[in-house]
């Protein structure tokens, strides 16, 4: 059985929320449609000619891209136009194009955590706070026979942290009273007479990201035909979520020494670099694709150097000026995507019975070429 489009698109905004963007980012579907059995997916950082007659070949209904194929507004549709002719490409190949951007950048364990992760930093922290998740108090009746089931239940699906505190609720035992009519089915008691029952009233914290999954969760195991629950918005705050990360390596090295890590961990033939060769480096900040502008966050967050793409002239000069370090590995570097969507995304499809195959392209799209 294979993978219907929407089911794989559910899967890939469970990775990275659409919610986690910044505003007006261009995700989602932008080519195609999704509401069809899909055979093969290709995972790609950019979509290019050459990486259409790539999925065309393996036979991809589906490609998931970092980058938009759609990124400024089109007044047209022309073909003898290289946007236009890409666009017409992938409707004549009947290829659809899925985009996930700074909403894979933003989420946990998405590209800005594999960047850190090959780069070997611990205790990260964000760089620049893009979502905070809402909190919900969710608060439900549960009879005492199934108290721990349905609790669990729900802890599994991501209810009750608080911090880095999990499983937390508040239990308070009672009695409910019902009255089942006709065409009920009531778990407890009979059709026509008021019932009693021992119940425990179960009130956890709910964040945003997991309502949907949690309350689910919570219907799929309650007993009851008719679940009496409630859910309250709250005003604390719940997790935060962001661009970049900030965290420190295993052990002080010079800048130098730290730029030929860089090149290795992200696989780039060179970086740039700014600032003196014999810096000792132990906070680093990362930020995949263009972070000129975060430079200043990285200072404020006591960061040595600044990994991040797309550094221009004027910022460089400003850096140095401020004593700041950087590297720049080049926008490519967030190609780290491609064998670590594929590979988690494959996972869930297999996990859920799914046939369908999942591949990181092999296609460079990296358009600067040295000599």
């Amino acid at each position: 059985m294979f993978a219907r489009g929407e089911t794989i698109l559910q899967l890939m905004e469970r990775l990275a929320p659409k919610h986690y963007a910044v505003p007006d980012d261009k995700i989602g579907l932008q080519v195609g449609t999704a509401a069809r059995e899909v055979r093969r997916v290709l995972v790609t950082l950019d979509v290019t000619p050459a990486v259409v007659e790539e999925a065309a070949t393996i036979g991809a209904e589906l490609i998931i891209a970092h980058h938009a194929v759609i990124f400024r507004p089109m007044a047209h549709l022309r073909t003898d136009t290289p946007s236009g002719a890409l666009v017409a490409d992938l409707l004549r190949k009947d290829i659809a194009v899925y985009i996930s951007h700074t909403n894979l950048d933003t989420a946990e364990g998405g590209i800005n955590d594999w960047m850190a992760e090959a780069l070997e930093l611990s205790g990260r922290d964000v760089l620049e706070e893009v979502h905070t998740d809402k909190l919900y108090k969710l608060a439900v009746f549960i009879p005492e026979s199934h108290h721990e089931k349905v609790r669990n239940a729900m802890f599994a699906a991501g209810a009750g942290w608080i911090g880095n505190y999990s499983h937390c609720s508040f239990n308070i035992e009672g009695t409910g009273t019902f009255l089942p009519h006709e065409g009920s089915d009531p778990f407890i008691g009979a059709q026509g007479k008021l019932s009693e029952a021992r119940e425990i009233r179960v009130e956890t914290v709910v964040p945003l990201s997991a309502k949907k999954k949690v309350i689910s969760a919570m219907l799929k195991v309650h007993p009851y035909e008719e679940v009496a629950y409630d859910l309250y918005s709250m005003d604390l705050k719940g997790r935060s979520f962001g661009l970049g990360r900030v965290g420190v390596l295993p052990a002080v090295e010079t800048l130098d020494r730290f730029a030929e890590r860089v090149k290795t961990a992200l696989q780039v033939p060179f970086v740039r670099m700014v600032g003196d060769g014999a810096k000792p480096i132990r906070k680093v900040a990362v930020l995949g694709g263009s972070g000129a502008k975060y430079i200043r966050h990285a200072m404020f967050a006591g960061a040595d150097v600044l990994v991040t793409g797309d550094i221009d002239f004027h910022s460089a000069q400003d850096a140095l000026a401020a004593g700041m370090t950087l590297i720049d590995p080049g926008h490519h570097a967030e190609k780290i995507m491609k064998p670590n969507v594929a590979s988690w995304l494959s996972e869930q499809l297999k996990e859920k019975g799914y046939a369908t195959e999942v591949f990181a392209s092999q296609v460079d799209t990296e358009p600067f070429r040295l000599r």
